[in-house]
């Protein structure tokens, strides 16, 4: 499953060059893994009050083209692995006219998550503590 997320760049999202500041793609993947959440059916707000979170524990980036103010992000993601403790997710960040698959995304990253305990914040074994969310990650998932 790829889901896409649609984000406008917003001036207090650039730095002085007038580009996207490096550290709001961040921002914008959590955006996108929140929607993507929503989409298989587990919102994190649920996850939560259900006494679990999913911190990131790795994060990786590579920057291409710069997004500026006024343009419109597209970030593409879909979940690459999966065991019982970590998911890994991956990004692509087009700008909106770009062709998905021809053109060089501005942006790819990955994020890798694992379910803790939200009060000990010990890891758990996501199978045994959410298997719906487990199962819906296993037909999700996209491999490289």
């Amino acid at each position: 499953m790829i889901s896409e997320s649609r984000i406008k760049v917003r001036y207090v999202e650039t730095d002085r060059m007038g580009i996207v500041y490096h550290a709001n793609y961040l921002v914008w993947f959590e955006i996108a893994r929140s929607e993507f959440l929503e989409k298989l059916g587990f919102p994190y707000a649920d996850m939560e009050r259900a006494g679990y979170m999913s911190p990131v524990v790795d994060v990786q980036l590579a920057y291409g083209t710069p997004l500026t103010y006024g343009d419109t992000a597209i970030v593409r993601t879909r979940v690459t692995k999966l065991t019982q403790v970590k998911t890994e997710y991956a990004y692509e960040v087009y700008k909106e006219g770009q062709q998905v698959g021809v053109d060089k995304p501005c942006c790819t990253g990955r994020t890798t998550h694992c379910l803790v305990d939200g009060e000990t914040f010990k890891p758990l074994s996501q199978k045994r503590a959410m298997p719906d969310l487990y199962a819906a990650y296993q037909e999700a998932v996209e491999a490289e």
